[in-house]
């Protein structure tokens, strides 16, 4: 069940890390507004650095969250 948490929460901090970093880009860089984020709710850019960091955290949770396969022995 770990490895199916960890997973999930790896996809899930991809998706807003790209998120925040496509809105900061956007908005530092062109003025504009991309992604979907901006739909939700509007952020200023340094807001937006703060949901890439949030979906950094969420893959190294997931990451963390994973079993190692278990190693087998050549014989």
């Amino acid at each position: 069940m770990s490895t199916t948490i960890g997973y999930t929460a790896e996809s899930v901090g991809y998706v807003i890390g790209a998120q925040g970093l496509v809105s900061f880009a956007s908005q530092t860089l062109f003025g504009t507004e991309w992604g979907w984020l901006h739909k939700v709710v509007d952020l200023p850019p340094a807001a937006s650095l703060g949901i890439v960091a949030v979906g950094l955290a969420l893959v190294l949770v997931g990451v963390k969250t994973r079993k190692a396969p278990a190693r087998q022995e050549a014989r």
